[in-house]
């Protein structure tokens, strides 16, 4: 099975939750959506909508799990593995665009 594209959602370096579209191994290729926030922790709804925006949907059903980055300094994110809609879906926006 291919790890790629994930959906990722971490507290980035502005103290913001910011969703990402892994789509390949280069960052600047990947899909961003800022939800402008620290709290609360946006909800698996709110991301649902954001992944819909951004063309997007939980691959075969699967669910956010939570993990961590390894080393002394763990970070949280959550993750999905994700895949391309195969019908546009307009999805007001529920954050800001990064």
């Amino acid at each position: 099975m291919s790890l790629l594209p994930e959906a990722r959602m971490v507290l980035d370096a502005s103290g913001t939750w910011k969703l990402f579209v892994l789509t390949g191994y280069e960052p600047r290729e990947w899909l961003a959506y800022s939800f402008n926030r620290a709290e609360p922790v946006p909800t698996v709804p709110e991301c649902v909508a954001v992944l819909a925006a951004l063309g997007y949907e939980a691959r075969g059903g699967a669910e956010w799990k939570w993990d961590a980055t390894a080393g002394t300094r763990r970070r949280m994110f959550a993750k999905v593995p994700v895949s391309p809609l195969t019908a546009p879906v307009v999805v007001p926006p529920v954050g800001g665009a990064a």
